[in-house]
């Protein structure tokens, strides 16, 4: 039996229990976990590999940011994939390919090409997967609150694995060879799979078959972005999220110079994500949808506030508050959430979904090269403080298109 039938409107008021209720969520909330633990793992497995086999830190870092920068490539190339096969096995299909991509770089003597190949491969297919998930929590929640809180769980999540992951992975590497945490990051990913394969519904896919994959993939590409309002929200999410990053990847440099060495910098990359789940939560748990949906232009608006208090040099203490406080301004996406599923026709909310998630993964590793490009000329508190005005300025321009665009 569908379960969409028994969502909430957009009106009705839905708890966090609530979401937990509907046993498909539980599926692929639980597959989510774990293939996330298994991502991050994997992540610092296969830079301490690439480090150990090279000494290059160069090479390291390279390994680590190709995570971000090949979505914008399987975000527009194959995103087609999400609408035009049924969800499940697009689903299935991905996690087995990354399960073979981690497998892969766990096989002893793997050249560094290969490897860097084969996490190029793995990031490549992951926006698709996020899209048919964030599609398929359409049909599984409906349209309503239970879908925005559905989104806000799995974005929490992702927030946690990176303070539980990061801590996970260097666990296992002290415990064992980088190959083998990555053996264990591949059976996370098949984990995943076997999960969503026996605990999810098959549904139909969206979409007729349209031709060549790639020219529907484009095509779709440009239909998503020929809406003036899936624009705007498309820039909602991705612009805010631009300047958010900024002082997560200086915060080695900015501990170096408060003299708070490695635990000054582990205290200064927790900060973020602690200040965004707390928001999420909050938001998802004390306010109403029509609520969430009144305060998201004001809370992106001034989010990036507190990013201007770098300007008077703050200590570690203060410093963690500024980035706590601008994290927890995430919680203006559970309105925009709404909005966005609201505006999407339902063909291509796959591809849209693909898009969301590739931009927003692209545009979060530009923001971080270019902070590291600003501060290697401008003190690290300039960048910061400087992103905070200028994001601000900016996000404060897409609000307004925001609201013209209604």
């Amino acid at each position: 039996m569908s379960t969409t039938s028994t969502a909430p409107s957009p009106k009705g008021r839905a708890r966090y229990r609530a979401v937990f209720g509907v046993r498909e969520f539980r599926f692929v909330f639980a597959a989510h976990v774990v293939s996330l633990l298994g991502l991050v793992v994997g992540e610092i497995a296969l830079s301490v590999l690439v480090y150990r086999v090279t000494g290059s830190p160069a090479l390291s870092a390279l390994a680590f940011a190709l995570g971000f920068l090949p979505y914008v490539v399987g975000g527009t190339l194959l995103a087609g994939v999400a609408d035009r096969y049924p969800a499940r096995r697009v689903l299935v299909v991905c996690d087995l390919l990354c399960a073979a991509g981690a497998a892969g770089m766990a096989v002893p003597g793997q050249p560094v090409a290969v490897l860097l190949v084969l996490r190029c491969m793995n990031a490549a297919v992951a926006p698709v997967f996020s899209g048919a998930r964030a599609a398929t929590l359409g049909d599984v929640l409906g349209d309503g609150d239970l879908f925005v809180l559905g989104r806000s769980l799995l974005r929490v999540v992702s927030q946690g694995a990176q303070l539980v992951g990061f801590a996970v992975g260097g666990v296992l590497i002290a415990l064992a060879s980088p190959r083998a945490v990555l053996g264990v990051a591949a059976a996370g990913f098949v984990g995943s799979a076997l999960l969503l394969r026996f605990g999810t519904r098959r549904r139909p896919a969206r979409a007729r078959d349209g031709g060549a994959l790639l020219a529907a993939s484009l095509s779709g590409v440009r239909e998503v972005l020929a809406h003036r309002r899936v624009r705007a929200l498309l820039l909602f999410f991705w612009l805010p999220s631009f300047f958010l990053v900024v002082p997560e990847s200086l915060a080695a440099p900015y501990a170096d110079v408060l003299g708070a060495g490695a635990t000054g910098t582990g205290l200064l990359m927790c900060g973020m994500p602690v200040g965004a789940i707390a928001g999420e939560v909050l938001a998802g748990a004390l306010l109403t949808p029509r609520q969430r949906e009144r305060i998201a232009l004001p809370v992106a608006a001034v989010a990036l506030l507190p990013f201007l208090a770098y300007a008077l040099r703050p200590s570690l203490g203060w410093s963690l508050v500024a980035v706590a406080v601008a994290g927890a301004g995430s919680a203006y996406t559970l309105g925009a959430d709404q909005w966005f599923i609201a505006a999407v026709p339902q063909e291509l909310r796959g591809q849209a979904m693909t898009v969301l998630a590739a931009g927003t993964m692209t545009i979060q590793g530009l923001g971080m090269a270019l902070a590291g490009l600003l501060a290697e000329f401008l003190p690290v508190v300039a960048v910061v403080a400087g992103a905070g005005a200028v994001g601000t300025l900016v996000v404060g321009g897409v609000v307004r298109e925001v609201v013209r665009s209604r």
